[in-house]
């Protein structure tokens, strides 16, 4: 079993809003194998299906001189904020296939969804960032200490299709974490949000390179796939699907 890989370094949005549809069509019909997007976006502001505008406390002046874009899209969750230094990564898979934990004629959503949070904790491991999930708070968060409370240093938010996901998770690795500012970061006000390269005990800090290696790996581990890097999307929508 393997799962296609494609880095598209940083992309705008809408461009990367492209590249994923053309993906979840190609793995409906069943042309291709289970897919990682991994990639970089602008400063963006994207808006959930439970999302709601008061989240954005920025007003749309201040986002319009930064650039900033706003779509609104179908992933779950709130508001959240893409931008550099932060690793996108969109998992494409058909949750009907040979998934870890599947017990029924599909992997749930919900269990796909902690196998990301999975990959992830691993992945803060690997830089010395002990990493945790919250009970019904997704994503992935450090540990509470002494006065300190968790913070959120990956967010994550999928839509599922006929039984095919998309959307995924972006974890912060040297983002500028003042952008967060201009929202209420998935609607949660009671917490902060952090990232790899201020938890990090390594020098220098991880690079955005070192955090998409150290996904990529991980998720072959977690998902039990050998991961098969492709160059662009036309090398990928031209494999076969060995795994089908």
């Amino acid at each position: 079993m393997h799962m296609h890989l494609l880095q598209l370094g940083r992309i705008p949005y809408a461009e990367g809003l492209r590249i994923q549809t053309e993906v979840v069509a190609a793995r409906k019909a069943r042309a291709i194998g289970d897919t990682l997007l991994l990639l970089e976006h602008p400063p963006v502001l994207t808006l959930g299906r439970n999302a709601t505008r008061a989240n954005i406390l920025a007003s749309d002046d201040l986002l319009a001189r930064r650039g900033v874009e706003i779509h609104e899209i179908n992933r779950g969750g709130d508001v959240t904020y893409h931008g550099p230094g932060q690793l996108v990564g969109y998992p494409i898979f058909d949750l009907r296939g040979d998934l870890p934990g599947k017990r029924g004629p599909h992997l749930g959503p919900v269990d796909f969804v902690r196998l990301m949070e999975e990959v992830l904790i691993h992945t803060c491991k690997d830089f010395g960032v002990p990493a945790q999930r919250i009970c019904k708070l997704t994503g992935v968060w450090t540990l509470a200490g002494g006065s300190i409370r968790e913070k959120k240093i990956a967010a994550i938010g999928v839509h599922v299709s006929q039984a095919v996901t998309s959307h995924g998770f972006a974890l912060n690795v040297t983002t500028d974490l003042r952008d967060f500012d201009w929202i209420v970061p998935c609607g949660i006000t009671d917490r902060t949000v952090t990232s790899l390269e201020l938890e990090s005990p390594q020098t220098p800090p991880p690079t955005l390179e070192q955090a998409a290696n150290s996904v990529s790996t991980n998720f072959g581990r977690i998902f039990q796939r050998q991961m098969l890097a492709v160059d662009s999307l036309d090398e990928l929508l031209a494999t076969d699907s060995l795994n089908l």
